[in-house]
């Protein structure tokens, strides 16, 4: 038979109808493959390898073509279909190893031409088989790095993007807040400092996540992308800040946020590598902390920490990047320290510290949670492939691959229980520490409390409350109780007030103050409404020792809004301040002083 030329061979496989085109021939398709003519190939090879699933070299060449294609893809832009493409091309480079054998090498030596080479022992050109498979070996483990390296650059890429965009609403509710640079910082309270702290960590993680990315996309060969990260100082706290950036762009112009906030967050991980030999060992360790912890009753945090330190997985992950011996240590670690935690915290039971109490179930969240998420990471890998690798650790800890599947489902469902109870408890105890308790009465330290008869005006944190309670629509009296750790307060009083401030509960229009002596010893309380009643601002003001209770409250009418109250230890008078040199005196037995 005479062979075409190859231009002549194109041009009858684009005019011929589509059924003679189905039957082309697999070294005419060749042909075009030989000179790397994918696009025109690639649909007559799809409709050969329909009817012909038993030829390697077609097999390997289709791999190529999507091999190709994904290389060619934008990494940012169309990750999925590059991942699909690589995948099959995986697929079918699996599917070539699996058919080319010595027969079909010598068969076809034309096809692997580009594995000739010259034997080094008879000096003879020729083409091994083990040539051939070697290099599908390393396509299909070239392409699986990719993928992986493919799927971090996006992951890096995105999440940077995404907390940079957290950072910026964060800064704009920051900026909304206040009217200008100067009030942030004279006003901020304990929330927003929590804001200014939460955007520096959310700056300072899209700035690492991009240089993740970087460093990600410096693994995958070229790209069309090399974009720098350009930070600009918020130097007008009221106009910058809000533009949002680009992150496509060659310069992703961000806003400096973590310097404006003026925190600085260190993040430092040690990852450290065991090889292989001291896998066994080290699950050993972890065994007999598990049998002290279970015989003895007593927490192993301490021998966790000093087993920890000598973990020995740089070794391992020198031809593993996700070892899944390293995952298992991690759970049965995490699980340890939970119930390490629950131990301890057995010995704060019974304690009246609300704060002892809230953080002795924060760390047992803290643990479980970790528990949690190290269990949910396992059951999401590839077990089967991961049993496989480390037969001689599974045999040897768990002593088939079932058992450590089990292992772990076991310790994902604990841990999903003890999570929902344990944070249930965390709720119920930050929830406990916004109340006083006095009896049968829960005085809320915080403002708007639903149903709550009690209405504070002045809530010093983890000192005292001051407020007015409420027995029905119209009655009430004034209250102030010291704030406890236990939340049961040692100093509570209450006392009558002017009748025209209960009018104003629905109004806001009632203000209150309260100052002690330098020993804390004795308060005082001023609570007084802002509007004029009969052209007097009405006033109550009740005098409070420590160790006695309440001395004395009366109520009166100032020409004055009281701004500030100040207590003179030396004469016992309480000093009345409003806008310049205007001021009311109340001497030590509560009557007032006549300028």
């Amino acid at each position: 038979m005479v062979r075409l030329p190859l231009v002549t061979f194109i041009i009858l496989l684009l005019i011929v109808p589509p059924a003679v085109a189905q039957k082309a021939k697999y070294k005419d398709i060749f042909a075009l493959l030989s000179v790397k003519q994918y696009d025109q190939a690639e649909p007559f090879l799809k409709d050969y390898l329909k009817a012909n699933t038993d030829n390697g070299n077609a097999y390997l060449f289709m791999g190529q073509i999507y091999k190709e294609k994904a290389e060619a893809e934008d990494v940012l832009i169309n990750t999925n279909r590059s991942i699909q493409e690589m995948d099959s091309a995986i697929l079918y480079f699996d599917n070539a190893l699996k058919i080319i054998d010595e027969k079909e090498v010598k068969k076809n030596k034309e096809y692997y031409v580009a594995y000739n080479r010259r034997d080094l022992r008879t000096g003879e050109f020729g083409v091994k088989l083990s040539d051939v498979q070697f290099d599908l070996q390393k396509k299909i483990e070239g392409l699986r790095e990719r993928i992986d390296k493919v799927k971090m650059v996006k992951f890096y890429f995105a999440k940077s993007e995404e907390l940079y965009k957290q950072s910026s609403d964060i800064f704009q509710t920051i900026q909304k807040a206040f009217p200008g640079e100067r009030e942030l910082y004279l006003r901020a309270d304990d929330a927003m400092l929590k804001n200014l702290a939460v955007l520096q960590q959310k700056y300072d993680s899209s700035a690492k996540m991009f240089e993740y990315y970087k460093g990600s996309l410096e693994n995958i060969g070229k790209t069309k992308y090399n974009q720098a990260w350009t930070p600009s100082d918020i130097t007008d706290f009221k106009s910058d800040g809000t533009t949002m950036a680009d992150f496509y762009q060659d310069e992703v112009k961000v806003w400096s946020y973590e310097k404006f906030a003026n925190k600085s967050l260190t993040i430092i991980e040690k990852e450290v590598k065991p090889t292989q030999d001291n896998l066994i060992k080290y699950d050993i360790e972890i065994g007999k902390l598990r049998l002290k912890l279970e015989t003895d009753s007593v927490s192993v945090k301490s021998d966790l920490t000093k087993l920890i330190e000598k973990m020995l997985d740089g070794q391992l992950k020198k031809f593993d990047t996700d070892p899944m011996p390293m995952d298992m240590f991690s759970l049965k670690i995490a699980d340890l320290e939970y119930k390490s935690t629950l131990l301890e915290n057995k010995q704060k039971e019974g304690v009246d510290d609300m704060f002892v109490l809230l953080k002795a179930v924060e760390e047992e969240v803290k643990y479980i949670d970790k528990v949690d998420s190290v269990a949910d990471k396992l059951t999401k890998r590839n077990l089967d492939e991961d049993i496989i690798n480390y037969q001689q650790f599974v045999n040897s800890t768990f002593t088939k691959g079932d058992i450590l599947k089990s292992y772990i489902r076991s310790l994902k469902e604990y841990a999903e229980r003890e999570k929902t109870v344990k944070h249930r408890e965390l709720a119920f105890r930050t929830e406990a520490l916004r109340w006083l308790v006095n009896g049968n009465d829960s005085i809320p330290l915080f403002n708007d409390a639903p149903r709550s008869k009690y209405w504070p005006l002045v809530v010093l944190q983890d000192k005292y409350t001051a407020g007015l309670v409420f027995s029905d629509s119209v009655s009430g009296q004034g209250y102030f109780y010291s704030i406890t750790p236990s939340r049961k307060p040692d100093v509570k009083v209450t006392f009558p007030i002017d009748k025209a401030t209960m009018k104003e509960r629905r109004q806001q229009g009632v203000k209150a103050f309260v100052t002690s002596d330098p020993a804390a010893q004795i308060f005082f309380v001023v609570i007084y409404m802002e509007r004029m009643v009969n052209g007097k601002h009405p006033a109550t003001i009740a005098k409070i020792y420590k160790s006695d209770g309440l001395s004395w409250s009366h109520s009166f009418g100032f020409d004055i809004v009281p701004e500030e109250i100040v207590f003179v230890p030396d004469t016992g008078e309480l000093v009345i301040k409003s806008s310049g040199e205007t001021f009311v005196s109340i001497d030590k037995n509560g009557k007032l002083l006549v300028k």
